[in-house]
């Protein structure tokens, strides 16, 4: 069973369409569910997912919150009523692609560790020319302070087990670090080139302004959490039965 967990916030016009997109995508592939997780929409998010989920026989889960808590504890509280193992996230505006789902899923048998995350790589961007040289500049400089080996960590489309992610430590933005803190804990990593789409409807949630100073406290606190985070290397156990 994958669970397809998507974050959204006023994405009604987005959500069918990406659902229908979904399904297509996974239906002949494996078992699936779609948990939407309308983060206190001004609009109807939350009843046309289930209307487009019932129309396709499709199995959905709609999830609100009273009002928006960010993108971050939407991802949390979709993950948290996910019955599959398997996690795959993607953005509610139409950007990622349900299509590249079933090869990231094909990564999994080659995964050496139980905690893993896949994550998506948009190679050739549809944004801006500002907004690619921003994401570039912003990519860069985590890396080179986290070294998580993620060319495109801002991409929604990951995939990981449900264990892996609740072992994570919560915090705000950490939708953004979830390669890193997969790495805090000894996991693994993989890239997916995934295509990037023009947004199927609405206006970004996000400014250039946002994301930089969120993203410079966000990067110094999971350096925080990496300094001091001590993997054991178990290197014999031995046990006695009881007589």
């Amino acid at each position: 069973m994958i669970s397809v967990v998507i974050p959204a916030k006023d994405e009604q016009a987005n959500i069918g369409p990406l659902v229908e997109e979904i399904h297509r995508a996974l239906k002949d592939k494996t078992p699936f569910e779609v948990i939407v997780v309308d983060d206190g929409s001004n609009d109807d998010t939350f009843g046309e997912l289930l209307r487009t989920g019932e129309r396709l026989g499709c199995s959905t889960k709609a999830i609100r919150h009273e009002k928006s808590t960010g993108q971050s504890t939407a991802l949390h509280t979709g993950v948290q009523h996910a019955s599959g193992d398997i996690i795959a996230t993607l953005d509610a505006d139409g950007q990622n692609d349900p299509a590249d789902i079933p090869a990231m899923l094909d990564l999994i048998p080659t995964m050496t560790h139980n905690d893993f995350c896949i994550a998506g790589y948009r190679k050739n961007r549809k944004d801006t020319a500002w907004k690619r040289f921003q994401s570039r500049v912003a990519n860069k400089v985590r890396d080179g302070l986290l070294g998580d080996g993620v060319p495109d960590t801002g991409c929604g489309l990951k995939v990981f087990p449900k264990a892996s992610f609740l072992k994570l430590p919560y915090f705000d933005h950490m939708h953004r670090y979830i390669p890193a803190l997969i790495r805090r804990h000894g996991g693994e990593v993989k890239v997916s080139i995934v295509n990037h789409r023009d947004r199927m409807e609405g206006e970004s949630k996000y400014t250039a302004w946002n994301r930089v100073w969120v993203g410079i406290v966000d990067i110094l606190g999971v350096m925080w959490l990496n300094r001091r985070t001590r993997l054991p290397n178990v290197v014999k156990t031995e046990t006695t039965q009881a007589q």
